[in-house]
Parts: C-alpha cells; structure tokens; sequence
C-alpha cells in the first residue's frame, strides 16, 4: 500500500470581510495547490480546538483577527501546547503571535522601528507630530486604531495601547518569507491604498533589514511577512512583522511567483512534519 498521506487541518475564516483582500480567494487557491502532497480540511478558527486531533498538524492561515475570538484562541493554543499538536506557525512566534509589545522591545534596542510608546510618561521620546495613530496592543487589521492629536494622548497612552506618529513616508512595503527563505516583495505606491499592491524589486539594503526581524523571530518554520514603510529620510521602518496569520496577495504575483512560494510552503511543511 502506498505510504500514508499527511493530514492537515487549515484554519481559516473564508467569509471575513477583510477590507481590500479576499481571504477565502487566497485560502481556494493555496488550498487546491497543497492537496497535491497532502490531505487537507478547512475549518473556521472556532472549530479548530474541537477538530485537531485527527491530523498530523494544523495550518493557521487566514484566520482573522484574534481579537474577534480572543477567548477561543487562547483555549485552541493552551490544549495545543498542552497537548504537543504541531501548529504552523509554530505558537513560539515573538511578534504578532504574542501581541505588538515587540514594537516597543526592538525600539528599545535600537532596532529600525517606527516611533512607539505605549505610555503617558514616555510620550515625549515621540517625535512632534500633527496627528498620531493609537492602537490596542492585542489589535490587528485597523481594529480599534484612532487618529488623535497630540493633546488626547495622555489620557489615552495607559499601557494597553500603542501610540506612533503619523509619519509621512514615501509608500509602505512587505516583505514576505517562507521559514528564513525570502520569497518576494510588493509595495503600495499610494500610501492611502495600503492593499493596492504592486511588485516590488529590493535591494540588498532592503533585504538586510527585512531579514533582521526574521532572525529576532527565531521561528525554524512558517510564512512570515514584515511589513516597512519608506520615511522622509529614505530609511525604513518597521510598521509590523506579522507572524501568526499574514495575508500573502498571492493575486499580485504571477504565475511563476505562485508556483514557487507554494513550492517553497510544500517544502516548509514537510520539513515542519518530520522535523
């Protein structure tokens, strides 16, 4: 009998309504393409802790925001650890997975990182700015982000926000890898149309700092994407380096750009399955 394929159990939310992205067009086609080398079943984050049993590991794609389901996560990741279920990512994840602290830790160490303090008493590290962007520290995809001046910030910064600086930059980009591999990049030329993605060619400059933040990560396995924007001063920044669920846009790339990061994921699983 031919050898068992592995199961796979992907966690996704087909029908979030993400805005300028469509999560379950990404989750069909990713999906069709990883069932060449293994048995897959598709399952909304609020039936994964139920249903990860029966299979040998289980993907966490486009899942959504956690904060939408914050107490059925922290149940699906406790039994997972608990339990030694293999999950991809990995849940030792020190970025998006653990909350956005590790905005203010890298900044602290002198890493290039937008401007953030979280509290009223280091607000004067910010630079001045006419508006600034407050966000809760568990937040992702704009929930609960505000657009304040300078004069509501102390009554805001209480150490469960983050507060940065509007920061004019030139246009954002992401940078998106697979394990410590980098696949390609995309940018948004406007900077009001942040999901109005184009290709983008980086440098070796570029790809040096993207490739600090995978390393600080320590994740051996899992798709990554660090996410900059281009300041005044033509450096980047880090906005965020997504590790628990990144939207790939796997619709800019062409055809040839998709066979080869879904190469590079095949790979990556199987090496996650027998590692």
């Amino acid at each position: 009998m031919p050898p068992a394929r592995p199961r796979l159990l992907y966690v996704t939310d087909l029908a979030y309504p993400a805005r300028g992205r469509r999560y379950g067009d990404e989750d069909v086609l990713l999906t069709s393409r990883l069932r060449a080398d293994f048995d897959l079943a598709l399952c909304h984050p609020l039936d994964a802790a139920a249903l990860m049993d029966g299979f040998d590991a289980v993907v966490v794609r486009n899942s959504g925001p956690v904060l939408g389901y914050q107490d059925a996560y922290d149940a699906f990741r406790e039994r997972a650890l608990r339990d030694g279920v293999r999950v991809y990512n990995p849940l030792t994840g020190r970025a998006d997975m653990a909350g956005k602290q590790y905005l203010l830790d890298l900044g602290a160490q002198g890493y290039p990182v937008i401007p953030t303090a979280d509290r009223a008493e280091d607000l004067h590290r910010l630079p001045e700015a006419e508006r600034y962007v407050v966000k809760p520290k568990l937040g992702a995809d704009s929930l609960g982000l505000r657009i304040v001046t300078a004069d509501d910030l102390p009554a805001l910064a209480d150490g469960a926000v983050l507060v940065q600086p509007c920061v004019d930059f030139a246009y954002e980009v992401s940078f998106y890898f697979v394990d410590h591999d980098f696949q390609y990049a995309l940018y948004a030329p406007d900077p009001g149309r942040r999901w109005e993605l184009r290709p983008y060619e980086p440098t070796p400059a570029d790809l040096e700092f993207a490739g600090r933040f995978i390393d600080w990560n320590t994740l051996a396995y899992g798709i990554q994407r660090v996410d900059a924007c281009r300041a005044p001063g033509g450096e980047l920044l880090l906005v965020e380096l997504e590790d628990l669920n990144p939207y790939l846009s796997l619709d800019v790339l062409d055809d040839a750009g998709r066979d080869a990061f879904v190469a590079a994921t095949t790979r990556s699983l199987h090496r996650f399955l027998t590692g």
